[in-house]
């Protein structure tokens, strides 16, 4: 353990302690206890963590938190609380942190009453935001109630004073006013043979005044200063209990509803009841079965949604899609580690782990505010989902404060700055989704609907030099494209330009079409009259780890030409030699075009064999000779996991550049993407096949 001795004042201690108590009123475990130690007496971390890395990801998390309370700072309180919030449950990676800081806030609370009016307003602020709506979507009602309180009680002064001067008897009166309830209640329905379940509480201040808010009306009106539930197995059951509970006591007539026989619009079921309980109070009553209660709590019909949301049921966003399902996450969760202890609740967070994949992100404005991104997103979408012309005049992208590419992969708690042109003008290479820029189909779609607006001619044009380009990187450009048309349901050259043009098809979807229909024409035939007679060579050369086939012919000696280097996936033949047996160009190689010419009897059809390795391929980058370009291009190599044989750089006139590089890549689908990427580096002229 660490030194003796603590580094806390003793007000810093008492919240620790305070902390402590409501941790072990929730039932957390060891470890949370630990985190929460650790992360108060920072003088304990490093030596703690180095004797227990299980803490690592709950103190990195109570770490993490702390951005979010900065950025709720900046804003006091007059933000995006729904965006924190949800920032806060992504950086959160392990969801036992959401405890602690909870537990934290609570204890905060209770000890503000010594702090200044500015510093209590502030920390009720960040409560009333953030604490007690996580308290309320968690159900982790022993902490809600009082953290709502508590914050109504610092921002709103005289209205809580009024409120609880209105109040016919105290909290912990109402509370056992609720036990003795429950007892009476539990008696009359084990009598008539019902198997149910009794809960209920009093309602706090805050809430008292939200509904009388809601319902424009004085607290007198309100039935449920005291409520209770009773959950039962079926739906006769539900009316059944209705019937014990309105013997037992007289029921107001206006303020039954049934919600079981006419659902609400959110498919919400219950029997609702108000009666004149003992003492002449009044006490409503909810019935449902356990299957009713499960759905109102973590489905469509979710209370603290409803709460929250004034009963209002909008079609959710994917970000609210998400958020709701890592809630229900955690609340079943809890319950499990409540009901059956810690090892049962461990195996429970392992087996569910892989339901919770994120697959939103969170990244923030220059300002600070927070927005929510599908996974994978980048600086490019960020500027879409900022608005469209920011996205059409997206020319670059810093993330905290660094320089970044445009197909960058954004992650939570980023901060985005988007640089702009004066003037629109997307590119249309952002709509190849192999290029990696565009991650959103709402963004996509915005690309695609400005290039839509312009006339036929412009998008023939545009698609015609975006698809030559692509063939020429790939050796594909002679190719007929009219046996494909009908792959991509167009019936012209131009119709299939247009499509490329507004980013239907992408330009390597039509050179891996041409390179299918190469392969579905090739048909075995002999070689007429070769020049040398066949001989069996001692060893068969590979390029790399793949073979070449002659087809129709074995045991010939075959080898890569070097002036062309084809890559696996390419169209090839091969040319019979008078010396080194068979060589393999590619179809459009100048050589192999010249020697074909003279000697059409030497060519002879090859075939690519099994690819298991790496394969030799030349190319050519012309570029701006500008600072960090040769770290750009080797950190765009590094990515795409090629190879890098040798580098030959040329100056050229104008500040001009050209590289040569000898690569190792996998197959034909990885040098195509590696020349696609590389020609949008900024700088980058034009980067070709040699």
């Amino acid at each position: 353990m660490p030194e003796a001795g603590t580094p806390l004042d003793p007000a810093d201690m008492a919240v620790l302690v305070d902390t402590l108590g409501s941790l072990a009123l929730l039932g957390s475990d060891g470890d949370v206890a630990a985190a929460a130690i650790v992360d108060a007496v920072e003088t304990w971390r490093a030596p703690m963590l180095a004797r227990m890395p299980g803490l690592a990801p709950l103190v990195e998390g109570l770490q993490a938190a702390r951005q979010v309370w900065t950025l709720h700072a900046e804003h006091a309180g007059t933000g995006n609380p729904e965006g924190l919030r949800r920032l806060l449950l992504a950086l959160v990676r392990d969801l036992r942190v959401v405890l602690v800081l909870l537990a934290r806030q609570l204890a905060m609370m209770r000890a503000a009453t010594r702090a200044d009016s500015g510093a209590r307003q502030a920390l009720a602020r960040l409560t009333r935001d953030i604490h007690a709506p996580l308290a309320n979507r968690l159900g982790i009602w022993q902490l809600k109630w009082e953290l709502e309180d508590l914050a109504f009680r610092a921002l709103e002064p005289d209205v809580y004073r009024r409120i609880a001067g209105l109040l016919d008897d105290t909290r912990a009166g109402r509370e056992a006013y609720v036990a003795a309830v429950r007892a009476r209640l539990d008696d009359a329905l084990a009598a008539q043979g019902l198997r149910a379940e009794v809960a209920g509480r009093p309602k706090h201040i805050y809430s008292i005044w939200r509904k009388m808010q809601k319902k424009q009306v004085s607290i007198d009106a309100l039935y449920d200063l005291r409520a209770v539930r009773i959950l039962v197995d079926d739906v006769p059951a539900c009316y059944a209990a209705l019937g014990v509970v309105h013997a037992l006591w007289t029921p107001v007539p206006s303020e039954f509803d049934d919600y079981i026989a006419r659902p609400k619009h959110n498919d919400y079921r219950s029997l609702h009841t108000a009666v004149i309980g003992p003492d002449g109070k009044t006490l409503e009553v909810q019935i449902r079965t356990r299957e009713m209660h499960e759905a109102s709590e973590l489905g469509v019909a979710a209370h603290w949604r409803y709460k929250e949301t004034g009963g209002s049921q909008r079609a959710s966003s994917a970000g609210s899609a998400a958020l709701e399902r890592r809630i229900e996450w955690m609340r079943r969760l809890l319950e499990a580690h409540a009901d059956a202890g810690r090892d049962e609740s461990g195996a429970l967070a392992e087996a569910l782990g892989t339901e919770l994949a994120e697959d939103r992100v969170f990244v923030l404005t220059p300002k600070g505010e927070v927005i929510d991104l599908p996974r994978g997103a980048t600086p490019l979408d960020f500027a879409y989902h900022v608005h469209t012309m920011v996205g059409h005049r997206c020319r670059g992208a810093k993330v905290d404060g660094r320089i970044v590419p445009l197909d960058y992969v954004l992650h939570s708690g980023e901060r985005v700055e988007i640089l702009t042109a004066k003037t629109p003008a997307p590119r249309r290479d952002w709509l190849v989704a192999a290029n990696g820029f565009l991650a959103s189909p709402r963004s996509r779609e915005k690309v695609r609907t400005w290039f839509h607006k312009l006339d036929r001619e412009r998008n023939v044009h545009a698609g015609r030099e975006l698809l030559e380009k692509d063939l020429r990187r790939l050796g594909l450009l002679q190719a007929d494209l009219a046996p494909v048309l009908g792959r991509f349901n167009v019936a012209t050259v131009d119709d299939l330009h247009v499509l490329v043009a507004l980013g239907d098809v992408g330009p390597n979807q039509v050179g891996r079409a041409l390179l299918e229909l190469e392969r579905e024409r090739a048909t075995p035939a002999q070689p007429a009259a070769p020049v040398l007679p066949l001989r069996r060579p001692r060893r068969a050369p590979r390029t790399g780890d793949a073979e070449f086939r002659v087809v129709g012919v074995d045991n010939l000696l075959v080898q890569t030409a070097r002036c062309c280097r084809p890559v696996p996936g390419e169209p090839i033949a091969g040319y019979l030699t008078r010396m080194r047996g068979v060589t393999v160009h590619r179809r459009d190689c100048a050589a192999f075009l010249r020697l074909s010419a003279g000697h059409p009897q030497r060519v002879l059809p090859v075939e690519w064999g099994g690819v298991a390795g790496g394969h030799e391929s030349d190319i050519v980058v012309e570029a701006i000779d500008r600072k960090h370009l040769l770290k750009d291009i080797s950190n765009l190599i590094a990515q795409e996991d090629v190879h890098v044989l040798s580098i030959q750089s040329d100056q050229r006139a104008l500040s001009r550049v050209q590289l040569r590089l000898r690569l190792r890549v996998g197959d034909y689908g990885q040098l195509a993407r590696l020349l696609g990427k590389l020609d949008s580096l900024p700088g980058v002229e034009e980067a070709r096949r040699r």
